[in-house]
């Protein structure tokens, strides 16, 4: 079993981004919600793309 740690550690911040977004929601702060999703969504893409890449090259 071979672990890919890049991707491990992609899943672990976008879980933290995900637990943000409900701290954030309980405290009323519209701007960290925000902010939370929009990482949350830089690291999916990143995560994807780099997803793709190792697909294409026969990586993975």
């Amino acid at each position: 079993m071979n672990i890919k740690w890049n991707f491990l550690i992609l899943a672990i911040l976008a879980t933290i981004c995900i637990g943000s977004i409900g701290i954030f929601i309980a405290e009323k702060s519209i701007l960290g919600i925000l902010a939370a999703i929009v990482v949350l969504c830089g690291i999916m893409g990143y995560g994807f793309s780099q997803k793709k890449k190792l697909r294409e090259a026969g990586k993975l």
